[in-house]
């Protein structure tokens, strides 16, 4: 059994950052490939962010491009998303994923098989 769990979301006003973390279970990280993804109120979900699992192959959403940075540490079990210059439209709950699909930094939420329950993140204006 795999499991995703996610930490590291708060409030934080316009121009700031946030580090999220999603540690994995039940397998080494290096199995996967991996997502970040946000659900806003009202709004579709949205992939943000996607790694290989070498952490040498990355996609990003364009609205997030420039701004957040996902990495991963296969020795630690742990998927960072770096987020800067956040912006209230950035409010949203985030999830993170893992795919067997680990060559691709596959941006479709049809390839991941598991999912965390999420962080809120909140930025005020």
């Amino acid at each position: 059994q795999v499991h995703v769990a996610e930490s590291g979301g708060g409030l934080v006003q316009t121009g700031g950052s946030l580090r999220l973390s999603c540690a994995t279970s039940g397998r080494p990280l290096e199995y996967f490939g991996m997502a970040w993804s946000r659900q806003a109120p009202g709004k579709e979900g949205e992939l943000v962010a996607a790694i290989t699992w070498s952490g040498g192959g990355t996609s990003y959403a364009d609205s997030v491009k420039g701004r957040f940075t996902i990495s991963k540490d296969n020795a630690k079990n742990t998927v960072y998303l770096q987020m800067n210059n956040l912006k209230p439209e950035d409010t949203a709950i985030y999830y993170c994923a893992a795919t067997w699909e680990r060559g691709r930094a596959t941006m479709n939420f049809a390839d991941y098989h598991y999912w965390g329950q999420g962080t809120q993140v909140t930025v005020s204006s």
